[in-house]
């Protein structure tokens, strides 16, 4: 059988695949919430949920670097990865031995079409198809936020690293009706100075749980820099996590808005 991956490129797999590879963490648990626990047979250390998973599977390194070797000795019959969250160079070493097949994700659309393939390609068509309506059931029902909130995203700090329009977070905050004040940047996560982050002069800030893993003590320290800000620290996984965990994402942004509306 051949599947388009989303980079669009042909991916030959003869079966339902029975040794799968995840390099994502996002999509490992969407791996496991379709039921294909006896397939997997490697995460990266990064790969938490689910907790059993993190605590028996073979671990083949992290998603910047894996151990090639590793996922060789392992024989897998699919790999699956991300344009992003792993490296160019390491992928297109694993797609020369193995089927690989890329995901590309920037908005909620893009997740589910993610969804819906992987469900495809594992057979597990009609358990994608469930997952699918119930996220799209829970972002259909979030209540976007009434007064315009000027919102800085915050992924890491020295440097300060925010996100632009072409990232995942971003369509989160906008379907929560917060304005990214990065949207318009060049890069996808531009870095940021002091003087820029006055310049932005924000009426939130959300210090992201990961892939930095903001603390109570960041937000005084960035409250000297923009003291009339309301600094928050937020989930992380709730923003960037675009495979079955959006469905925990729906009820945790309602809350999130609540907050924010009071």
């Amino acid at each position: 059988m051949i599947f388009k991956d989303q980079l669009r490129r042909e991916v030959e797999i003869i079966e339902f695949p029975k040794k799968i590879v995840s390099l994502v963490p996002s999509q490992t648990e969407l791996l496991s919430d379709l039921g294909l626990d006896e397939e997997i047979i490697g995460i990266t250390k990064f790969c938490i949920h689910p907790k059993t998973w993190h605590q028996s599977k073979t671990k083949i390194g992290g998603t910047k670097k894996v151990n090639i070797e590793k996922i060789k000795s392992l024989h897998p019959d699919l790999i699956i990865c991300n344009k992003e969250e792993n490296t160019k160079e390491e992928i297109e070493l694993l797609a020369n031995n193995f089927p690989v097949w890329i995901s590309d994700i920037k908005n909620l659309s893009e997740a589910l079409e993610m969804i819906n393939a992987i469900g495809e390609i594992t057979g597990k068509s009609e358990k994608a198809d469930l997952l699918i309506q119930k996220i799209k059931f829970e972002f259909s029902a979030l209540q976007p936020i009434k007064t315009e909130k000027k919102t800085l995203y915050l992924i890491w700090k020295e440097p300060w690293m925010s996100v632009n329009s072409e990232t995942f977070i971003h369509d989160m905050l906008a379907r929560c009706g917060f304005t990214n004040v990065t949207q318009n940047k060049s890069f996808r996560y531009p870095e940021l100075n002091k003087k820029e982050l006055l310049m932005l002069n924000p009426d939130y800030v959300f210090l992201s749980s990961e892939p930095f893993p903001f603390k109570e003590k960041h937000i005084k320290e960035l409250q000297e820099v923009l003291p009339t800000a309301e600094i928050k620290l937020v989930d992380g996984e709730a923003f960037s996590w675009y495979g079955s965990h959006l469905l925990k994402s729906g009820a945790y942004f309602k809350e999130l808005i609540q907050l924010c509306s009071d």
